[in-house]
């Protein structure tokens, strides 16, 4: 479906959001690549989104994206409608008591400041995690010894017909690096209970984390955060390393030689030359150590014709 037969049937919903047809998705990723969206939708707020996903015909694509800090867009761009959370509607923060609710549009470092500000512990973790709450809670985000898993209460998830559902933890059916919520639901905010804790430690939890962070990882780069998961009982990492793939390129792509299980762009790559080495260096590691490694990064869209 053409874009301007996508804006026709989104037409009778009367949207608030913004809608923009053949709109470049590259600057809203991290690594900076991709070609463009058939039509990018941004909804005011819940109601919008649903409205937009009960009159939208069954076959058009939907793809949710959010801080691009986790994603490659593939150079022939996303058919389809692309949702982008955001505003008010999306990136706000409360808190009542040892709980809080934050919209999934909310980076997941605005929600460990938050939670810190109200003396809440558990939650100094999402510091080191470049995303937003609604891939946090898609992919069970984790890092520096946290997981979502340890403090979602609930979550709430509009359909692809439009109606909202109210996601217990249990429901959310959260493993390692991946929930197994339907995959047409599309997150709009999150219910977390935090533990009464000291707010001066909680902060130097956060400083330790980000300090960690930038000893460690290529932060300061054109990247997109880990990009295998770790294998059971092993470090991604170590693999690539012993796999002989610290530094290798292609075209304008490396792996991070400060940390081998990151891709970045040096300038100039595209979004094929940085998925091209990342299935390059998975071939080198299966064919080393017989281990195959998943991507933990989301690949979406279509190849350049």
């Amino acid at each position: 479906m053409t874009s301007a037969a996508i804006l026709a049937a989104l037409a009778p919903a009367s949207l608030r959001g913004r809608l923009l047809p053949d709109h470049p998705l590259a600057d809203l990723t991290w690594f900076r690549v991709g070609g463009p969206a058939d039509v990018l939708f941004t909804p005011a707020d819940e109601e919008d989104l649903a409205a937009a996903l009960a009159v939208l015909p069954p076959e058009v694509p939907v793809t949710v994206i959010g801080l691009g800090s986790n994603l490659i867009v593939r150079d022939g761009g996303v058919p389809g409608l692309v949702i982008r959370l955001g505003g008010k509607a999306f990136g706000s923060v409360a808190i009542e008591g040892e709980t809080i609710r934050a919209g999934t549009a909310v980076p997941d470092m605005k929600l460990a400041r938050a939670a810190a500000e109200a003396g809440l512990d558990g939650l100094a973790f999402y510091r080191g995690i470049p995303g937003s709450v609604g891939g946090a809670l898609r992919m069970n985000a984790g890092a520096h010894g946290g997981e979502t898993t340890d403090v979602l209460v609930e979550a709430r998830a509009v359909d692809r017909a439009g109606a909202l559902h109210v996601l217990s933890h249990a429901e959310m059916g959260f493993a390692y690096r991946h929930c197994a919520a339907p995959a047409d639901l599309i997150f709009t905010q999150a219910t977390y209970r935090g533990r009464p804790g000291d707010r001066a430690a909680i902060e130097a939890e956060m400083d330790r984390v980000t300090a960690a962070r930038e000893a460690a990882q290529p932060i300061r780069e054109r990247t997109g955060g880990s990009t295998f998961k770790n294998p059971p009982g092993g470090k991604a990492w170590q693999l690539v390393d012993a796999a002989g793939c610290r530094g290798l390129t292609r075209g304008g792509a490396q792996v991070s030689e400060m940390h081998c299980n990151f891709l970045i762009n040096r300038g100039g790559a595209s979004a094929a030359d940085i998925e091209g080495l990342g299935e390059e260096v998975r071939a080198r590691v299966r064919e080393t150590s017989g281990i195959d490694l998943h991507w933990e990064i989301k690949r979406i869209g279509v190849p350049a014709r």
